[in-house]
């Protein structure tokens, strides 16, 4: 037991995981809209139902955050203004939970009277650059999954009194670093971002002849371990991962943290938490990266890869069917194939089905893994229905005609002559005479460049800089200020706490900048100019630059991550091609304590630069890195999303 009782966070993707989270004793719930949402997969809410939800959470003494945690296009601020005051009058939600600054601002403008609490999309860190969140009106900040207890304490330390920390206790767990994977987007603009991820890490890719799942991780699963969470006052909120499960899920999980928060010394209560935690029906779990003095890989390496418990697999012949390991009862859920690939179902389970019993499928599937992934036995369904007859009725939905109100744009001056940068790894022998040129920064990387060169040079922070590397970056940072350095482009805008105010500091493409307001928020930073998220479409990214209150670039070429990751397999070595299921080939590089996977085409937006210099940038960077000789680049367009669109 804690001396202070932070709140278990509750998912729910629908009405029936709702109302068990509620039934379970959750003291908040979260959930998304229809849209912008980062778990678009789930069925997520109407106003009305979700209203009537509010309501009841309320009359319970319970609260409700809202998540439009998605990346908001420079034509989507009007409709997002719009149904955040619909929800705003209607729901009366507790929370917002965004990772797009826009959502400040239009918080404040649709009179928006909640708390703000910053996603872990917008990957906030270090622990001096999380205390910047206070500044913008944010009261709480989701950390990244990856920090350990030791970090989430350093984080704590440095925070205002009035900002408070949310941690992930489990659920699952990405392979990249939240909010710094395009992996989806690049492979057809269904961006993680905006809800829409395909999860490519799920799949199996082929290396040196063997098929693996190399970047399928484990659920995080704390357990007992939540104790130590304890000892951070700071840490108000234990939070489970799982929009997309059932209500069997959220009940026995709320259950189970629940009972490690109020009886954690009891041995009997922890072997109870346990068990529940066995019967949640998700993937095996992890602690990862939590105790960072013993930190454990939490990628699987496993054949399966779905969650939910296995059964079987469905054999072949005229009728398909699957021989159950297990004794299912009517109202249970299986799915067959896995969530994460291709043409996989539902099926809902009408009898009781003894062990080694035989369930009949409806349509072909031979070869699939079938898995449990919900369950309903008869006393959640009573439950479910008694708190459901409790629900008042959904409120008239208000219209609304809301339109925002824009930054003034910078004015747009006698055309100059544009900047085209090179950034760098490593600075070539003799650095190229046209456009100026820029490294990307580790601490000591400054020593092995000429100092006279050191205010000519753009120094690129990395997407993440995580809490036990603060103090190295922020020494050896100012040992590049004092040499003569100025211009930083940052991986994330909380980054700008590790300069001085002299500092000339731009939001690079990792900040994901993609409208007006976003904009906005990065100029009260202090920041002097953005580079342009590289997942934009082509529309996007002409109309950004017209509305936006700071001078902007754009990456315009050369090798774009797919993904930036703490973890990578054991078994892969820099360089190493990685091929996926339909041929496309990757390879992964460390650089610093991060792993960046590279797919084998490069972004060339070179037959579009006149458009993108007349829309007004006026940066054009190209990202040079190594490619190794065992990794052939494809030909082709390397458009990203410029045609194709950003879903």
């Amino acid at each position: 037991m804690t001396s202070f009782s932070p709140e278990i966070l509750a998912p729910a993707g629908d009405s029936d995981s709702f109302l068990a989270a509620l039934a379970a004793g959750a003291d908040a719930v979260y959930c998304g809209l229809k849209h912008f949402s980062a778990r678009m997969e789930a069925d997520n809410f109407g106003l009305g139902e979700l209203a009537a939800l509010t309501a009841l959470a309320h009359s319970h003494g319970r609260r409700v955050y809202v998540a439009m945690n998605t990346l908001i296009k420079p034509g989507e601020l009007a409709q997002a203004g719009r149904l955040l005051e619909r929800m705003t009058r209607m729901v009366l939600p507790d929370a917002l939970i965004f990772q797009d600054l826009a959502m400040v601002a239009l918080a404040r403008q649709t009179g928006f009277a909640g708390e703000l609490h910053l996603s872990t999309l917008a990957a906030a860190s270090p622990g001096r650059g999380v205390a910047l969140a206070a500044d913008l009106g944010i009261q709480r900040v989701v950390l990244p999954r990856e920090f350990s207890i030791d970090e989430i304490k350093t984080v704590a330390r440095m925070l205002p009194p009035n900002l408070d920390l949310e941690v992930f206790v489990h659920g699952a767990l990405c392979y990249a670093v939240s909010g710094r994977c395009s992996w989806s987007s690049l492979l057809g603009g269904k961006s993680g971002l905006r809800g829409r991820c395909v999860q490519p890490c799920r799949r199996r890719y082929r290396r040196k002849g063997e098929a693996q799942a190399f970047f399928s991780c484990d659920d995080l699963g704390l357990g007992v371990l939540v104790r130590l969470l304890g000892e951070v006052p700071a840490v108000r909120s234990w939070k489970i991962e799982g929009r997309k499960k059932g209500p069997h899920y959220v009940f026995h999980t709320v259950r189970a943290y629940q009972l490690l928060r109020d009886h954690g010394r009891d041995p009997k209560a922890r072997r109870e938490a346990e068990d529940l935690l066995a019967m949640a029906l998700g993937r095996p779990t992890t602690r990862s990266f939590f105790l960072g003095h013993k930190p454990r890989s939490p990628l699987s390496l496993r054949p399966q890869t779905g969650s939910g418990l296995l059964l079987g697999s469905v054999a072949g012949g005229p009728q398909p069917r699957v021989q159950v390991r297990e004794a299912l009862m009517a109202g249970d859920l299986v799915r067959v194939g896995l969530e994460d690939a291709g043409g996989s179902f539902t099926v809902p389970v009408r009898r009781s089905i003894p062990k080694g019993g035989r369930l009949d499928l409806s349509r072909p599937a031979q070869g699939k893994p079938v898995f449990l992934v919900d369950r309903r036995p008869p006393e959640l369904v009573h439950i479910l229905r008694t708190w459901r007859a409790k629900l008042p009725a959904a409120p008239p939905t208000p219209n609304s005609d809301f339109a925002p109100k824009l930054p003034q744009p910078k004015p747009r001056t006698r055309p100059t002559r544009p900047i085209h940068l090179h950034a760098w790894r490593r600075l070539p022998a003799r650095l190229p005479r046209d456009g100026e040129h820029g490294i990307w920064f580790l601490p000591g990387v400054e020593r092995s460049i000429s100092r006279h060169i050191f205010r000519r040079l753009w120094w690129w922070l990395p997407p993440i800089i995580w809490p036990e590397e603060e103090a190295a970056f922020a020494e050896h940072l100012e040992d590049v200020e004092r040499l003569g350095g100025r211009r930083f482009v940052l991986g994330a805008p909380w980054q700008r706490a590790l300069l001085s105010s002299r500092a000339e500091a731009w939001a690079g493409p990792f900040c994901h900048a993609a409208n007006a307001l976003c904009l906005a928020a990065l100029a009260d930073f202090g920041l002097a100019g953005a580079f342009a998220s590289f997942e934009l479409d082509g529309e996007s990214l002409l109309a950004l630059p017209g509305s936006s209150p700071l001078p902007m670039g754009v990456v315009v070429g050369g090798m774009l991550p797919a993904c930036v990751a703490r973890i990578r397999a054991d078994s892969i070595r820099d360089g190493e091609p990685l091929i996926s299921p339909k041929g496309e080939v990757f390879w992964t590089q460390r650089h610093g304590s991060l792993f960046w996977t590279y797919p084998n085409w490069e972004l060339n937006l070179s037959a579009h630069q006149q458009e993108l210099l007349g829309a007004g940038y006026q940066v054009l960077a190209t990202l040079h890195e190594w490619v190794p000789k065992t990794v052939p680049l494809k030909e082709r367009p390397g458009l990203w999303n410029w045609e194709g669109g950003l879903i």
